[in-house]
């Protein structure tokens, strides 16, 4: 996959508190709401607002999306006088009296903008101007920032690397949380997954954007899913890789690459933010994103830690491939072992895999079998499960659990031949 080129960081730059950013907020995945993929800059004050009333009625909020937030081109193109950001005064007459009324309907509120001199759209950024900022956010009412990364200074301005840049308003949060009394941010990174922010990221933010833009095409996902297959080992509850916002509804996927979509992005525990007009939703896109047993792994409150591949399927182990990422992933939940199956192919394929091929599963050992789509317990597994027929670009994602000892007598004797070996010294196995 091509990747932007990173900025050079300098060694001051890397001299940052090597704990993770622990603050009592984002513990979990954010879910909600965002606008740019479904509007760009065409937003206003009454599109906020009922797309809050629409997140409540199509019960989006029941099932734990609690974040409506604004993107970029909702502010003024200068600053006041006295150097405050201003919101567009005709598309947001009344920011706060917006915030107080999203709140009032059960959500929190979220807000952009960017590390540079100006947004990606060309808005005041907040380079210089970081505690100014945060302070005018608090005060309109906001409780996350979405952090941008365009227009960068001049070296011999900001002389810093990306970390730099980004500990700015990281510091100027933290202290407007200490001398507000309020609650930290919530402070998403922006930066496009430059200067390997997934070793650096947790502690500055809770999550840290590891790729470019998404798009609402099969590649743009495989993609996203390749890259973040090498570096899942970076997400826990002190923060989370992002995999950008979800595109879920806004055309280019078929129905089993939206569900392939949502669950990849579901269980390796990135934010879900939705981005599509909902007064258009379908039943469909609808139905995939309140799925709550795929959302329950995500908001697990016990393992922090999504799934990883544990075999890359037509690919050789660890082979990076942006068209035809790892098929097959796992990962621990507080209720047994997560399976995805992901058939990268553009045709049907069955899938077969040995249990103990994922290491969160015990030899010896059976697993009833519960299927996270269709909603089944599709009885019990020993030593393998073979999906039949996953649609192109379709997924499965089954949970398992721990169902005692599996039938005695089963041949061969290991579910692995390599080293299998009888108590008298017999190799079984190669």
């Amino acid at each position: 996959m091509f990747l932007k080129p990173t900025l050079g960081v300098v060694l001051a730059s890397l001299l940052v508190s090597v704990a993770a950013l622990e603050n009592g907020v984002a513990r979990l995945p954010v879910l909600g709401y965002n606008t740019w993929n479904a509007y760009q800059c065409n937003i206003d004050q009454d599109l906020m607002l009922t797309t809050a009333k629409l997140m409540k009625s199509l019960g989006l909020q029941d099932v734990g999306y609690h974040y409506v937030n604004i993107d970029d081109c909702y502010a003024e193109k200068n600053r006041s006088a006295s150097g405050d950001m201003i919101p567009d005064k005709v598309r947001f007459p009344d920011m706060k009296g917006l915030t107080d009324q999203i709140h009032a309907l059960g959500f929190k509120t979220g807000i952009y903008s960017d590390s540079g001199w100006f947004t990606c759209a060309g808005y005041p950024g907040s380079f210089m101007n970081e505690l100014r900022d945060a302070t005018t956010f608090q005060d309109w009412g906001f409780d996350y920032l979405k952090y941008d990364n365009c227009n960068i200074p001049y070296d011999d301005i900001i002389r810093e690397g990306i970390v730099g840049k980004y500990q700015r308003m990281a510091d100027a949060l933290a202290t407007l949380s200490k001398t507000s009394g309020k609650p930290p941010f919530v402070f998403s990174l922006c930066e496009w997954g430059w200067s390997q922010v997934w070793l650096w990221g947790k502690n500055l933010g809770h999550s840290w954007r590891v790729t470019g833009d998404i798009a609402p095409q099969w590649d743009s996902l495989a993609a996203i899913i390749n890259f973040n297959s090498f570096i899942t080992q970076a997400t826990d509850f002190s923060g989370h890789n992002d995999m950008d916002m979800l595109q879920l509804g806004n055309g280019g996927l078929t129905f089993d690459e939206a569900k392939s979509h949502f669950t990849a992005w579901a269980l390796m525990k990135s934010p879900l933010l939705i981005g599509t007009n909902l007064s258009a939703i379908t039943s469909d896109i609808l139905g995939i994103l309140k799925n709550k047993e795929i959302l329950a792994i995500n908001q697990d409150s016990v393992v922090g830690q999504g799934i990883s591949p544990f075999r890359w399927g037509i690919n050789p182990d660890w082979t990076s491939n942006s068209s035809f990422p790892a098929q097959y992933w796992s990962g621990p939940s507080q209720n047994g072992t997560v399976f995805m199956l992901l058939n990268t192919l553009n045709e049907p394929s069955t899938m077969f895999f040995n249990l103990t091929e994922s290491p969160w599963i015990r030899a010896g050992r059976q697993y009833s079998v519960r299927d996270l789509w269709s909603h089944t317990n599709n009885g019990t597994a020993v030593r393998n499960i073979t999906a039949h027929d996953v649609p192109p670009h379709g997924v499965v994602a089954l949970l398992l659990k721990d169902a005692g000892n599996e039938p005695s007598g089963i041949d061969p004797p290991c579910s692995v031949w390599f080293q299998c070996t009888d108590k008298n010294g017999t190799h079984v196995g190669g």
